[in-house]
């Protein structure tokens, strides 16, 4: 599937057909009876995914990958349309018998092996990360930076759940504190100064920027270890304590060079990540 650039557009490509679209829940939700229509040329896609509803009651009820969402209808009215997330939809495919959606059952099972070795190896998880940077035009030099930038978060979000955060919205809050100690900005604000939407924001950092999140989160996990901190409010206090440590490094370094660190750019419109030139302040 293929989604247009722009992300404000309603509308995904799917073999060539209009697929509607709309955000919920903070990602992207398809219309179930266009992608239907697009894959069998049912003529009625609302009664063959009414079938495979009855024919398979223990997959898709309950079912939690879709929902009625409101959608644009022929009439120009906004009316309630079934949709699925992302992985909803892969098993609503899994499910329909057609020669056209061979290849991509083929692909899932193959993506699924891989993560199963993945399991075994996580070496092998790494590896396919650094390839499908390299595939995207990355720089080598950048790539390992990034790497290790990965392997700091884990370190930090591992330290976060020994330490009391349950919840998505808790590990949001903490990376915010650090940013907004670092950057002063919160991920949110940065994203903005980018021109990025739902894209990854450390994918579309340079150097200064990528060492100072690494140096940010490496020191709040030590001070997490060092004073064996427990509960959100303390996880808290000690990420903007990391973030100051690398705002602190962010400051001097933008005094010695004379400009800002905090970048424009991004990977969509430096394609060929030549090297950066951050705006001066």
């Amino acid at each position: 599937m293929e989604n247009n650039q722009n992300p404000t557009n309603h509308i995904a490509i799917f073999k060539g057909k209009s697929i509607r679209k709309t955000i919920y829940q903070k990602e992207w939700w398809f219309s179930i009876l266009d992608i239907i229509q697009a894959i069998t040329d049912s003529p009625h896609p609302k009664t063959y995914w009414a079938k495979m509803k009855e024919r398979d009651k223990a997959l898709f009820e309950p079912f939690p990958f879709w929902e009625q969402l409101k959608l644009p209808a022929e009439d120009g009215k906004m009316r309630e349309t079934d949709c699925a997330n992302t992985e909803g939809l892969l098993r609503i495919i899994q499910n329909i018998p057609s020669h056209k959606v061979e290849p991509l059952k083929r692909w899932l099972a193959k993506v699924g092996y891989e993560r199963l070795q993945e399991i075994e190896n996580p070496e092998l998880a790494t590896k396919r990360t650094r390839l499908l940077y390299k595939l995207k035009g990355y720089p080598d030099k950048w790539i390992e930076m990034r790497m290790r930038g990965i392997a700091i978060r884990e370190d930090l979000t591992d330290e976060w759940q020994k330490r009391g955060a349950e919840h998505t919205k808790d590990y949001e809050i903490l990376t915010a504190e650090i940013s907004q100690a670092t950057f002063g900005l919160k991920p949110n604000e940065h994203k903005k100064i980018k021109g990025l939407k739902r894209e990854n924001l450390r994918d579309h950092m340079d150097d200064f920027e990528l060492i100072l999140t690494m140096l940010g989160e490496r020191t709040t996990a030590e001070i997490h270890k060092t004073k064996d901190s427990k509960g959100v409010q303390r996880l808290k206090d000690d990420a903007r304590l990391g973030g100051e440590v690398a705002g602190t490094a962010r400051k001097q370094i933008e005094r010695r060079i004379g400009r800002s660190v905090i970048s424009e750019n991004n990977f969509l419109k430096s394609n060929n990540r030549k090297k950066m030139n951050p705006p001066k302040k």
